[in-house]
């Protein structure tokens, strides 16, 4: 078996609108191509002993057991490497269910489909998978050792790419509120929200959190002050730097016991607690000293109690929990070092911040701690005694953790309240050491330690005992007021032909509104007025960089095929999806063979569309039709033809359409009628001589109306549109040069060719085509290209692009003239193959008063060699 290419999808796509995590492997079986698996000896029971687990793959049978009584009976090698792709990420703890495997249109070539968690480790488990498998057809099994090493290297993979526990918690309930989110490239930034709704956080940093807080919190000395002048119960302390100032210090606080921890620090590192000697005293000093970015040392007088961390968000107390330090409990026969490998044992605990609790480790502070206790790793302790491993009770430290927020006394809710607000911090943890939670601080020496900005949830989101807190839910509540949106309007457009004209149009009727646009297409991505970044911009990539864009309260997109099928779309539904027509194009890429496949392709923009917006559907084309059986939201059509029975059922359901009537761009719903304007005074439609631009603008009023844009607003967007070099760069851009006139459109198929024509059969006057086409197309395609060029144009010059796409030079032009002289053997032609030397040729011998169509692969360039002829700037249409 042989990996020929794989693909990440990260949104809707092809394969499913729903689970939009999946990796698309294409897999050769080579010699397996024939062979199902029970015609592998060996195979089936080999597979079970590795991975007995998959017993529990249900597969087609639809029963437990199911996908192994299909090995059994016989089945390929595509569909088995999908489940042991999925098993083998189920096994590393990363929950996966959804798989496809499909032949491709080549013989033993199929794609293999399947669900992720992570996309580093979804790869990962493809290759482990046809490893895994291959090694069973070629010995019978697979080595137990290199299971576990997949699955350790699965489980890394998945540990190094989370986004730790705190940001999971909040992105989390995110989702579940339908709040879309975005990982931003810089400092672990996730963006929730949409263009100008969007907020940010870092872990538990938001943008609500203010600098001088979050500064004020990170220095602990000037934290105490604050809380001091404020009348809140502090430790008694001071800050020194150097060790001969140790003394003074510890006589200042009140001798001992102390507390010696950094000035700066943080996860409890540098902290020694409880010191009641001068040489422990001196250690600690030496172990802060070297945690802190300043040098700089607190001591402090040692309050007894238990640890406990409150939790204020946007000013209220959302949890408490009791933390404890690593520990552990004696059972009269274990060392203390044994105890802490069965302690970390326990499947909650993990490494890092990987898990519920994190695993103990033994390094010098543990022994130290231990030592203090009378303790070595070697020590046995009785039944029920207690080693602390930590003088501190962090959880990244082994440390475990009590939800206690039922527990807390009113009054130290108030001061915890008071601390959060006079420190600044929008999300703060407050560390509180207290005997008794349940009673005033006041009452029972209590005091506030610390004051965190960015604290950790984990503790209340996963405490080892106690009520789970969901502690996201009032972050989101700040950062989203009930009421307050996350998304800006999203428009998405698709089809074959019309989707650049369409999007720009339909961002030009918005931009009326006053809102700022944010669109993208096949020329570039744009904000308002201003070009962002020039080329083919149709996939998720170019829609992200409009979603991330802070003032972009609408958004216009332009979704081709490629980028759906790349990747997906970049986002997860929409309030309008415009689908215009499916033609065959690009048939014979990317596994598309059919135009019925491609039509699943464009069908993902109609059925993400919210459940309260628009599907746009081409009513006068059968595969768009079809679409709307699987749309979620409401349907509108459009029509070229008034007498379109579908438009007739559509509107005696009191549906919604845009249809082409007397002459008229009109909106239809029941009954009524409410004409926008006249197509001759409609620019883009070439004074309503090109129908499929009376189609695209039909489509844009459409999306427009249906998303409750006013009728003047649209009709003064569709009269002020030109489809010109500046707004729609080679889409029927017409250059009045005098004696005649050119047109420039970036058609390059059939369905193009043939839109392109319903304008060009309308001119008086001669008709010349300057014609070509992509290399990649089939050979039935580009003779379809010749077979149309000569019914449109009475004189035709064939041309090559400069990118051959894999073929021949004079390989393509060879079968458009095969089309030509097919379909009529007595027009005339020229092959010139060279684009610029065909243009400029076309251009000189066009006859008076005709129209020389050029069809592209630059336009930018054939626009260049029009301008060189001075074309009169009103761009009449003449003919």
């Amino acid at each position: 078996m042989k990996i020929l290419k794989t693909q990440t999808l990260r949104g809707p796509n092809y394969w499913s609108i729903r689970r939009n995590k999946l990796i698309i492997m294409r897999l050769d079986l080579e010699d397996l191509a024939e062979k199902p698996s029970n015609q592998i000896p060996g195979f089936y029971e080999g597979l079970v002993e590795v991975l007995p687990s998959l017993v529990e793959h249900f597969c087609s049978p639809g029963r437990r057991g199911g996908f192994l009584e299909r090995v059994r009976e016989g089945t390929y090698m595509g569909h088995i490497v999908e489940h042991v792709a999925l098993e083998l990420q189920e096994l590393a703890k990363m929950p996966v269910g959804f798989g496809r495997t499909r032949e491709t249109s080549t013989p033993g070539v199929y794609n293999v489909v399947y669900e992720y968690v992570e996309e580093q480790a979804g790869r990962y488990a493809g290759r482990a998978a046809v490893r895994l498998c291959r090694s069973i057809v070629d010995t019978g099994t697979y080595p137990s050792e290199e299971l576990a090493q997949d699955l350790a290297d699965l489980k890394d993979l998945h540990t190094n790419a989370a986004l730790g526990p705190s940001t999971e918690t909040i992105i989390t309930e995110a989702e579940a509120r339908k709040i879309p989110w975005i990982l931003l490239s810089a400092r672990a930034m996730v963006q929730l929200g949409y263009g100008v709704y969007q907020k940010r956080i870092q872990a538990t940093l938001t943008e609500h959190s203010g600098i001088l807080a979050v500064e004020l919190a990170c220095d602990k000395e000037g934290t105490k002050t604050i809380l001091q002048d404020a009348g809140i119960p502090v430790p008694k302390g001071t800050v020194i730097q150097y060790v001969d100032e140790l003394a003074e210090a510890i006589e200042d606080v009140g001798g001992f016991p102390i507390v010696v921890k950094p000035l700066d620090g943080n996860h409890g590192r540098g902290i020694t607690i409880d010191v009641n000697s001068w040489e422990e005293a001196e250690e600690a000093y030496d172990l802060a000293s070297t945690a802190s970015k300043t040098r700089s040392v607190i001591i402090e007088r040692y309050y007894r109690g238990s640890d406990h961390r409150v939790l204020v968000i946007n000013g209220k107390l959302v949890a408490v929990a009791e933390r404890i330090p690593a520990r552990v409990i004696g059972d009269g026969r274990s060392t203390i070092q044994e105890l802490i490998e069965i302690t970390n044992q326990d499947p909650n605990r993990g490494e890092g911040h990987d898990n519920v609790l994190t695993k103990i480790t033994v390094d010098k502070t543990s022994l130290s701690v231990l030592s203090r206790q009378g303790y070595t790793l070697e020590s046995v302790l009785k039944e029920g005694e207690i080693a602390y491993l930590r003088a501190t009770a962090n959880l990244s430290t082994g440390g475990i953790a009590i939800d206690r927020t039922d527990d807390i006394h009113p009054e130290n809710i108030w001061i915890a309240e008071r601390v959060a607000k006079t420190i600044g911090l929008d999300i703060a943890g407050i560390d509180v050491v207290t005997p008794d939670i349940t009673k005033p601080l006041r009452e029972v020496d209590g005091v506030i330690v610390e004051v965190n900005a960015a604290p950790g949830f984990r503790m209340h989101v996963a405490p080892s005992q106690g009520l789970p807190r969901n502690v996201a839910a009032p972050v989101l509540d700040m950062l989203f007021p009930p009421g307050t949106p996350c998304r800006v309007p999203i428009i998405s457009i698709t089809g074959t032909n019309g989707k650049t004209t369409t999007t720009r149009l339909t961002a030009h009727i918005y931009r009326q509104t006053g809102k700022v646009v944010g669109y993208t297409t096949t020329d570039g991505i744009y904000v308002g007025e201003f070009l962002v970044e020039k080329g083919d911009n149709t996939g998720p990539y170019s829609a992200s960089v409009i979603l991330k864009d802070p003032t972009v309260e609408i958004a216009v997109l332009e979704s081709a095929r490629g980028g759906i099928l790349r990747s997906g779309l970049a986002f997860d539904t929409c309030d309008v999806g415009v689908v215009l027509n499916v033609a065959a194009d690009h048939l014979g890429i990317g596994d598309i063979e059919t135009v019925e496949q491609m039509a699943k392709v464009k069908s993902v923009v109609a059925e993400i569309v919210h459940p309260d917006g628009y599907a746009i559907l081409n009513a006068d084309d059968p595969l768009v039709v079809q679409m709307a059986e699987r749309v979620k939201g409401k349907v509108a059509y459009f029509s070229m033809n008034p007498d379109n029975p579908i438009i007739h059922d559509h509107l005696r359901r009191n549906g919604l359409a845009a249809v082409y009537e007397n002459g008229y761009l009109s909106i239809m719903e029941g009954k009524w009628t409410l004409r926008i304007e006249e197509a001759v005074n409609v620019p883009v439609t070439m004074g309503g001589m090109a129908p499929f631009m009376i189609a695209n603008a039909l489509a844009a009023c459409l999306a427009a109306f249906a998303h409750g844009v006013d009728i003047e607003i649209i009709r003064q967007g569709v009269r002020t549109f030109k489809p010109s070099e500046n707004q729609t760069p080679g889409r029927m851009n017409l250059f009045n040069l005098g004696s005649y006139h050119a047109l420039v459109d970036y058609a390059h198929n059939p369905a193009g060719y043939e839109a392109v024509g319903g304008f060009v059969r309308n001119w008086r006057g001669e008709r010349l085509g300057v014609v070509g086409g992509p290399g990649d197309r089939r050979d039935e395609d580009l003779i379809l290209l010749g077979q149309l060029s000569a019914q449109i144009f009475d004189r035709i010059i064939v041309k090559e692009d400069d990118d051959t796409r894999g073929r021949e030079r004079g390989e393509v032009a060879d079968l458009i003239v095969k089309g030509i002289t097919q379909e009529n053997p007595h027009v005339k032609y020229e092959i010139i193959l060279n684009e610029v030397t065909a243009i400029e040729e076309g251009l000189a011998q066009v006859a008076q008063n005709g129209l020389v169509v050029i069809f592209p692969e630059s336009v930018s360039r054939s626009i260049s060699l029009i301008k060189k002829h001075n074309p009169i700037s009103d761009n009449g249409l003449g003919g």
